[in-house]
């Protein structure tokens, strides 16, 4: 009887044993499954905010790039404005080639034997006075620019009587004297040809002049150099 209630004592001890042991594992294995979880949700919430950080920067770095590619554009654009208002200085300065419509005006001596009581037998020739006005007279109707015998007139450009020839920048010339002009041709044409102008008045003293309205005229750039010897630039003064 006592060795059997032993037996049954001893049964339910290791009964007792093995369930403790079963719920013992059983809770390890809910702590570590828990704890898998967890690190796999830590896992994933750290990877979106790496992407996320990714995707800012990302962002930033397109918005910079937009920002540049602005930036050139403006420049691109403010060089182009700045090219072309360069052109425009050289064009009025001289320093180009130009061509369009306008007029050739031919001025040639006639040669005539002078009178045998004159003592001025140059006073039928062409002098720089001559060209001059027609210059002026081109010019206060409108010509853009101005050659004379393929000579192209700037500001800075001397027209003299040197002897029996006339020097247009520094270099001399005899007639005929062709000077061509960029312009309105019929405005141009009506300005030396008005009554009383110069036409009128060179042909009185028996100098030839011929006026001739063209579509196209080719005026060569100022091939001469610019010298400034005491003249300097204004500095303007910061306010």
């Amino acid at each position: 009887m006592l060795c059997k209630q032993g037996c049954d004592l001893l049964l339910k001890t290791g009964q007792l044993s093995l369930a403790s042991v079963c719920l013992i594992l059983g809770i390890m294995l809910a702590v570590q499954f828990r704890t898998t979880e967890d690190l796999r949700s830590s896992v994933h919430f750290q990877r979106a905010e790496d992407l996320t950080q990714r995707l800012i920067k990302v962002e930033k770095e397109r918005n910079d790039l937009q920002n540049q590619i602005l930036e050139l554009r403006q420049a691109a654009s403010d060089h182009s404005t700045a090219a072309q208002q360069l052109e425009a200085i050289k064009q009025e300065a001289g320093l180009v080639p130009l061509q369009g419509k306008g007029v050739i005006v031919t001025v040639d001596d006639t040669k005539p034997t002078a009178p045998a009581s004159s003592k001025k037998p140059n006073i039928f020739l062409i002098k720089d006075e001559d060209l001059l006005k027609v210059l002026n007279e081109l010019r206060a109707a409108g010509a853009e620019a101005i050659s004379i015998n393929n000579q192209r007139l700037i500001a800075s450009s001397e027209i003299r009587t040197a002897g029996d020839h006339i020097s247009v920048n520094n270099t001399s010339m005899a007639a005929p004297f062709e000077i061509k002009a960029i312009g309105d041709p019929a405005t141009l044409e009506n300005s030396l040809k008005m009554r009383g102008g110069i036409v009128e008045t060179m042909q009185f003293w028996n100098i030839q002049v011929s006026v001739k309205q063209q579509d196209e005229i080719e005026i060569p750039a100022y091939k001469g150099s610019f010298r400034f010897h005491y003249a300097q630039p204004v500095k303007e003064e910061s306010k």
